[in-house]
């Protein structure tokens, strides 16, 4: 059963919302504010989230900024009473998927939410595995092979170049690797990371003409194919 998670303040939409999905065979969690369902979309695993653009506590467009921020891919419906273009570039460009002004018609709800999960499951299986030039890694059974050659790598180093390899090119700071590596809790000033990304270049790039992971000086790091 796919699961959706519905952010929702007015009573009304939320019980129609609630009624009608489960009578089609969803399972069906429900939040009132942004700051809940932020937390249950953290805590759980949807396989959608459906948004109100404006909500108590943080925004729709704040909750699918903070999720995708974080890493999450979760496709995002946003729910909005106001239809002008910008509303939808803005919530585009911070994340959502797709939009769809209210009132609206059931019928056409339902092929957004199937649309979005049919591509989430195409994405998935896209996204088995990862490779930037001749480094791949598996997703499925966790491990890295560069030429062809495995690579042995602990459970903390797999979650680091996994987050570095599933976007190619951009620069992560310390910050963000430390928040989705290792948690909120630790210290920003740590040199943990610059440990991490030492092991990972003695692994995946000692050995081969190409380095992969670079540093970008006052940013961060990245992974790529491209010639320093």
């Amino acid at each position: 059963m796919n699961n959706i998670l519905v952010v929702e303040d007015d009573p009304r939409v939320a019980d129609f919302l609630q009624r009608g999905l489960r009578a089609e065979g969803y399972g069906v969690q429900l939040a009132r504010t942004g700051t809940e369902g932020l937390a249950l979309a953290r805590g759980g695993e949807p396989a959608l989230l459906i948004l109100d653009l404006m909500l108590p506590g943080i925004s729709g467009l704040e909750l699918c900024q903070t999720m995708r921020a974080e890493g999450h891919h979760v496709p995002v419906l946003m729910l909005t009473a106001m239809s002008s273009l910008e509303d939808k570039v803005d919530g585009l460009r911070l994340g959502a998927d797709d939009y769809l002004t209210k009132p609206f018609a059931f019928e056409e709800l339902l092929a957004r939410i199937e649309a979005l999960l049919r591509r989430g499951r195409e994405q998935r299986v896209k996204a088995s595995s990862l490779q930037v030039a001749d480094l791949v890694l598996d997703r499925e059974r966790m491990q890295v092979t560069r030429a062809g050659q495995p690579i042995a790598l602990t459970a903390k180093e797999l979650a680091f170049l996994e987050l570095l390899m599933s976007a190619p090119g951009r620069v992560y700071s310390r910050e963000r690797i430390l928040s989705n590596v290792w948690g909120t809790n630790e210290d920003p000033l740590t040199n943990v990371v610059d440990v991490y990304v030492r092991r990972l270049r003695a692994k995946i790039d000692e050995g081969h003409p190409l380095a992969l992971l670079k540093t970008v000086r006052g940013f961060g790091y990245r992974l790529d194919a491209q010639e320093a």
